[in-house]
């Protein structure tokens, strides 16, 4: 699955990062903040059930639930 992500800033100088499906466009209840583009196209395997290195979990499941997949908090 190819997905666009997106970055935000939080504090300590880390990031949140929200995942959207490759050419759709933030919904609106997490476009309240300013997210940068920060890859477009991402190749994700469907069979993936997180991305650690951006600390999202069940990114799938989150963007069939609410159409985005974003940082997990526990993880920030």
């Amino acid at each position: 699955m190819r997905l666009d992500l997106y970055r935000r800033p939080e504090a300590g100088g880390k990031y949140s990062y929200l995942a959207v499906l490759e050419g759709k466009i933030i919904p609106q209840e997490a476009t309240n903040t300013d997210w940068e583009i920060l890859a477009q196209g991402l190749d994700i395997s469907d069979e993936e059930d997180a991305m650690p290195e951006y600390a999202i979990e069940h990114p799938f499941e989150q963007i069939g639930s609410k159409g985005y997949a974003i940082t997990s908090l526990k993880l920030l």
